[in-house]
């Protein structure tokens, strides 16, 4: 039985996305993912601009007269979001967790997908997969990958992309588009997410918060917990301990994204609480210019 609570936050995220998808992101979607290539419409008669080498010579034979095969470009696509709701999701100093940032974010990408009439996908993980739903077209299901990203109680706490990416490429074997959204505090996922992104168009959304990044000032101590192995620790940040706590955040970035660019990914940062609009934006700008290089 779904709550009345949980349908309220789908409906809201649904309406406060859906003039985003229609005024800003579908022409940027449509134009930045596009279809597997060409396939094949219909036959009719040859015509002199037409490419010789598509001429379709058994039906010319039995027509007496030259007829050519038609192509139009496969627009029809398949979204995967792969979405990581470890503990760590949880978090979140500036209004919002990094786990209802990443359901917002997945809901207007996934309201940009149907509209282009794509079919869409899920997979939720944490240290294993936790759910998998195959990609299906329409609102309804869309709506449900929303209400599974919002509302699925996890079993587990801890995170390992690997187990998301290990299905994906043993299950999805159609080449798809892909959006991996994690904070990406995991290790090891280097080789899993190369052969992922050989086989399948693979965008990662890193959603952090900002206090992972700069440590926030408190007094002598604070008592703090790690979400995901229950480590309750105390500690007394100075000066020296924040300055290490940036850089150690900055070379965590840097490493991250230098590898994502290594692998021909595409990569968005994103800050929970924040607006992810722009981000966004700047991303689709990105690959169209790209595309129309």
């Amino acid at each position: 039985m779904i709550s009345k609570e949980l349908l309220a936050k789908v409906r809201f995220i649904e309406i406060s996305t859906s003039k985003l998808v229609n005024t800003i992101f579908a022409g940027e979607y449509h134009s930045v993912f596009k279809g597997r290539g060409m396939e094949f419409s219909e036959v009719r008669e040859y015509d002199a601009q037409d490419d010789i080498r598509d001429i379709d010579w058994n039906v010319t034979a039995r027509m007496g007269a030259p007829y050519t095969k038609k192509f139009v470009e496969e627009r029809e696509l398949s979204v995967m979001f792969l979405v990581d709701l470890s503990s760590s999701g949880q978090y979140g100093t500036h209004g919002k967790s990094k786990s209802e940032t990443i359901a917002e974010i997945c809901a207007l990408l996934a309201f940009s997908a149907i509209k282009n009439k794509d079919r869409v996908g899920l997979i939720l993980f944490t240290d294993e997969v936790e759910k998998y739903i195959p990609p299906k077209k329409g609102r309804s299901h869309v709506l449900r990958v929303i209400r599974e990203i919002l509302s699925f109680s996890p079993k587990r706490k801890r995170t390992d992309i690997n187990c998301a990416l290990k299905l994906l490429n043993n299950v999805v074997t159609k080449r798809s588009t892909v959006f991996l959204v994690s904070d990406f505090m995991s290790e090891n996922y280097d080789n899993l997410l190369k052969i992922a992104h050989k086989k399948h168009d693979v965008t990662a959304i890193v959603v952090e918060d900002p206090s992972e990044k700069a440590f926030p000032s408190f007094g002598a101590s604070i008592d703090l917990e790690d979400a995901e192995t229950g480590e309750v620790f105390s500690l007394a940040p100075g000066a020296d301990f924040r300055k290490r706590f940036e850089k150690e955040g900055v070379s965590r970035k840097e490493n991250r994204e230098k590898f994502f660019s290594s692998i021909g990914i595409d990569f968005i940062n994103i800050n929970a609480g924040s607006s992810y609009i722009d981000p966004l934006i700047q991303f689709f700008k990105k690959r169209i210019r790209r595309i129309n290089r």
